[in-house]
């Protein structure tokens, strides 16, 4: 367990590197996992009436630690500007729970965890999962926690979907949600045939039985120069490498540094779960407040899905809010850029939570 990391602006109060276990969870496809491990960590403190908690949710292929120490591959430390000490989700103020999702790479139950049935790895045949089973098992983290009730689910990208999902199958859960460079149904069915073929044609495939053979690096690595660039990545690194050259290698090193640590079968199960979201015909479901947040730029889900999705939420009687970030980084300007949209992020949260207060007593 790591406590009090430092992020670029002071201190940041939390309990990092934590795994919830469960017994038996049931899935939406009537399957069960023997066991379910959520990794998670915490920032801030719980009020002693436990209404001060936010949820935070990372994106497809990135991990929990969104906050705290930077690391270099697009993920850790992406949201330092926005949640902290006096930030837009300010943790002197709110609670951060900082969850993993069910079927990732970074500590939580995937395909590269041991099957019980079988004593090695479920790899490919590791149980289909819904972005409804991935929120029931944050539910059962945050309910371990004691928290019975959200002042917020915040998200960016898979985490965007997750919170529209969070509503509509929660909907009394939480007070507000921040979907953010998200829709309300998937866009990535498409891209998944490809990415999924691609994989396969991996000399070390075996069917995605991989994990004593080497694995598929040079494949996911490609792969994820692709998907860094898409999110705009070039644009991100123009200031600190002008060379195109030296820009692309550097690229390319971030990319192996997260086919290093992600498991290709954990980036199928996720793309099929996401391929099948859709909740469009279930908006009327959400009880909760929207902050709909959308990057000018984003490639994945542009600007340009706005319209459609404010209006159907308007239709359903839904309390709704846009924000439109003015950055030329793509789907990674939320985090990268956050000082662009912070302020009505902070305005937002504090409509959710006029009264809650600073902690003054130590965590």
């Amino acid at each position: 367990m790591v406590t009090n990391p430092t992020t670029a602006s002071g201190e940041l109060r939390g309990v990092f590197d934590q795994v919830f276990t469960a017994r038996d969870f049931a899935l939406e496809s009537g399957r069960v996992l023997p066991e379910m491990r959520i990794a998670y960590e915490t920032y801030g403190r719980l009020a002693p009436d436990r209404q001060n908690a936010v949820l935070l949710i990372h994106g497809y292929t990135s991990n929990h630690h969104m906050v705290g120490r930077e690391g270099a591959t697009l993920a850790e430390g992406l949201w330092n500007s926005l949640v902290g000490p006096g930030k837009a989700v300010d943790t002197d103020r709110y609670f951060v729970v900082s969850s993993n999702m069910l079927g990732s790479s970074y500590g939580s139950t995937g395909p590269a965890h041991t099957d019980p049935a079988t004593g090695q790895p479920y790899g490919p045949d590791f149980p289909a999962i819904s972005l409804v089973d991935i929120v029931t098992a944050q539910r059962a983290l945050l309910r371990h926690l004691g928290i019975d009730h959200l002042m917020a689910v915040v998200g960016p990208s898979y985490g965007g979907m997750l919170a529209f999902q969070w509503a509509v199958t929660f909907p009394r859960f939480m007070e507000g949600i921040v979907p953010v460079t998200a829709g309300i149904k998937s866009n990535g069915g498409a891209g998944l045939t490809a990415l999924i073929a691609e994989l396969e044609a991996d000399p070390h495939w075996n069917n995605g039985r991989y994990y004593d053979n080497g694995g598929v690096l040079d494949t996911l690595t490609r792969i994820r120069v692709r998907t860094l660039i898409s999110y705009g990545m070039r644009e991100h690194l123009a200031v600190s490498f002008p060379d195109p050259a030296a820009r692309q290698t550097e690229i390319e090193r971030v990319a192996r540094k997260w086919a290093s640590a992600f498991d290709a079968n954990a980036l199928i199960t996720l793309g099929r779960a996401s391929a099948c979201f859709n909740v469009e015909d279930s908006l009327s479901r959400i009880q909760a407040r929207v902050l709909y947040v959308l990057s000018r730029s984003d490639q994945v889900f542009p600007p340009s899905c706005a319209p459609d999705v404010m209006t159907k939420l308007r239709e359903a009687g839904v309390r709704a809010e846009y924000v439109e970030i003015d950055s030329a980084l793509g789907h990674a300007a939320p985090g990268i850029e956050g000082e662009k949209w912070a302020p009505q992020l902070a305005a937002f949260m504090s409509q959710l939570a006029p009264d809650i207060s600073p902690a003054t007593d130590p965590m």
